[in-house]
């Protein structure tokens, strides 16, 4: 048997799949974060269409090396799944909240797939956040430079993981004064496969950075700004709006992955608004990489709209990862921004009883004193908006012509607004 690239590509299945999420408890990531990250986790499986059935947490001082759970915990789950593989509702799927190893996968693997009886053994598969978003990426790519950027993404991925994937060919042993290792040939070639299939990737990719390139510059001299945010905040949403367009937008992460970019005038003045990939915590680096051209977009905006989803509990940790994304990409280099809270018509809190002496929660906070608080902190570079019920669009429109048309004055100082030289698209 030998491997074709395509068997690490994801053949998605057609009914919806059964899953239960696995995560931890650390001195570095308190319960409440981990059932953040668990609830984020589970809106990545729904995306995915799978269903998550249970949690499993473990409360420890790192991520165990063999099975990132301890091997109490492990049994725990596997007696779980064991419990459900002949309901009507079997278990598919173990998701564990980071990016596991080799060693740590395979030990997993082995453990949860052990039964006295073999006869009695349904195999469960495993999977952590890494190959979730990859699975996610490869399941909405929809132009061919999307979907090669995912492709080899998945496999670099894929590939230090081979090994697990030959373990039937333990009965395989050399044997007549043969010294061949357990499947060792085998491995070899498909590692040759793939290794050159991501060697032909890099290649493909290379010539469409070059045309990207060629591209933004055959834009001519337009002010370009480039939406950007965390995944699911609206960004898709608001292009329609600004751009009159029918940009893709669902409520779901990644909805979109194809960098979108229109021409948007507002009053006289015109500009190029790019639609962007979403970000998200633990991002695999993998895609961060085959992103580049993508990101690019990023890299060479005059202006950043960046989007918050306001009515997230932990805006501000999405906030946070975003500018630290924002910052590794442009090395540091401060691009103008404005930063957009979007979802004021999702906006709830609960006020505090005046005999509640536990400290204040993001919870206990309203709008207006998230409001005074941001627009102390940034001035004049925030807004609040609803792009679903388009409220405070005017506002934004504004406060975005005021900024491009300092761009544009900075740019042609005698040429105010004589916008005929700009180039079309």
């Amino acid at each position: 048997m030998h491997l074709q690239v395509s068997f690490f590509l994801c053949n998605f299945a057609a009914n919806m799949e059964n899953a239960v999420l696995v995560g931890l408890i650390t001195p570095a990531q308190p319960e409440e974060r981990t059932q953040e990250y668990l609830d984020e986790l589970a809106f990545l499986a729904d995306t995915r269409d799978i269903v998550p059935v249970k949690r499993f947490v473990q409360r420890l001082p790192n991520p165990d090396t063999n099975s990132y759970v301890g091997s109490g915990k492990l049994v725990e789950i596997r007696d779980f799944v064991a419990a459900r593989q002949n309901s009507e509702e079997p278990i598919d799927l173990v998701i564990f909240d980071d990016e596991l190893s080799p060693r740590q996968i395979r030990n997993i693997e082995r453990d949860l797939n052990w039964r006295e009886n073999p006869k009695e053994r349904r195999e469960v598969r495993v999977m952590d956040r890494t190959i979730l978003i990859l699975e996610i990426f490869l399941q909405r790519a929809q132009t061919s430079y999307a979907k090669t950027q995912v492709e080899m993404a998945h496999l670099q991925y894929m590939l230090p993981r081979l090994t697990r994937m030959w373990s039937h060919l333990d009965r395989q042993r050399g044997g007549g004064g043969t010294n061949r290792g357990t499947g060792e040939t085998q491995i070899e070639a498909d590692k040759r496969i793939i290794g050159q299939r991501i060697a032909l990737l890099r290649e493909d990719l290379k010539k469409i950075d070059r045309q990207m390139a060629t591209q933004r510059q055959n834009r001519g001299k337009m002010v370009r700004v480039a939406l950007v945010g965390y995944t699911n905040v609206g960004k898709s949403t608001m292009m329609n709006l600004l751009a009159k367009s029918e940009v893709f937008a669902e409520n779901k992460l990644f909805a979109t992955l194809d960098t979108t970019v229109r021409k948007v005038t507002i009053e006289n003045l015109p500009f190029l608004l790019t639609d962007t990939v979403g970000f998200i915590r633990k991002l695999p680096h993998h895609l961060v990489e085959s992103f580049k051209s993508t990101l690019d977009e990023v890299r060479e905006a005059d202006l950043l709209i960046h989007v918050v989803d306001i009515s997230h509990p932990n805006f501000e940790e999405q906030y946070n990862v975003v500018e630290q994304t924002i910052n590794e990409l442009t090395k540091g280099e401060q691009i103008p921004r404005i930063v957009v809270f979007n979802k004021i018509d999702a906006f709830t809190y609960t006020p505090k009883d005046e005999d509640d002496l536990t400290p204040v929660k993001r919870e206990n906070i309203s709008l207006p004193e998230l409001e005074k608080t941001w627009m102390a902190k940034l001035h004049d570079d925030c807004i609040f908006i609803s792009a679903k019920n388009k409220e405070n669009i005017e506002a934004l429109k504004a406060l975005m012509y005021d900024r491009i048309k300092a761009i544009h004055i900075q740019r042609y100082p005698y040429n105010d607004f004589l916008f005929d030289n700009y180039a079309e698209e």
